[in-house]
């Protein structure tokens, strides 16, 4: 059996917001909104990767966000690691197993997370709700991200949680709860001949580097340059399609 992991938002899915040309898929609507597309060559593909491997979804999402997505009428993704991997869901009901050993997993961070709560609910600059988020991490959003991160990394205890910023927003993990962590228990689950896994963020490192191979864009490559098997993407292509090309042909 072959895997292929992959982050969705900016890797395999793409906001509204992002121009990836006008023969698309919507994947994700919300209120009657479109809010989420992927290309047509991407959806095509994806699909055809689906009958060859098993396809699981690894995402930051939380529960609520990735059930928003809806990939196709034709097929539907078995498998899915939501909420950074805290979370696994099989035919979209939550294995209970997985997310009990994931609370187990962050037990040691639940006093961090708690004073990192506070430390943002007093953030001048917090503009957001601050959310537990499927009682797994902290997230919130920040006018000034530069000046909250530097204020948690300088209160809390980064040996126990970690501190990330995408854009506006600012997310407090445990430092067991990674992508990383989340490939190593569904390797130990299904025993995979090989692992495929896709990223574009900061968030999806530990994934890459404990995937057989990974595919990445260039910005990422100063962290995984001891990895024998990679493909760095160029920043001048469409993300997805390289992606999924390429998994396809290997």
């Amino acid at each position: 059996m072959r895997i292929f992991l992959s982050d969705l938002d900016n890797t395999l899915i793409y906001s509204y917001k992002h121009n990836i040309g006008k023969d698309v898929v919507l994947v994700e609507t919300k209120e009657g909104k479109e809010l989420s597309f992927m290309t047509s060559k991407a959806h095509k593909l994806l699909e055809k990767i689906k009958d060859e491997m098993e396809f699981i979804p690894l995402t930051t999402r939380s529960l609520e966000q990735y059930r928003r997505i809806f990939f196709s009428d034709k097929w539907k993704v078995d498998f899915a690691l939501v909420a950074n991997g805290g979370i696994l869901l099989n035919n979209n009901k939550i294995d209970e197993n997985w997310y009990n050993e994931s609370l187990g997993l962050i037990e040691n961070a639940k006093q961090q997370l708690e004073l990192g709560m506070e430390i943002l609910k007093n953030d001048r600059n917090v503009f957001f709700e601050v959310r537990m988020v499927d009682g797994l991490f902290i997230f919130t959003k920040s006018n000034d991200v530069t000046s909250t991160r530097d204020n948690l990394e300088r209160q809390l205890d980064l040996s126990v949680v970690s501190v990330f910023n995408n854009g506006n927003k600012v997310y407090i993990f445990p430092e067991k709860l990674n992508k990383g962590t989340a490939v190593e228990r569904i390797r130990k689950l299904k025993n995979p001949e090989i692992i495929f896994a896709a990223g574009d963020s900061d968030f999806d490192i530990p994934m890459l580097k404990k995937a057989d191979i990974p595919i990445f864009p260039r910005e990422l490559g100063q962290f995984l340059n001891n990895h024998k098997n990679v493909l760095m993407v160029e920043s001048d292509n469409i993300f997805s399609d390289v992606i999924v090309d390429y998994v396809f042909k290997n």
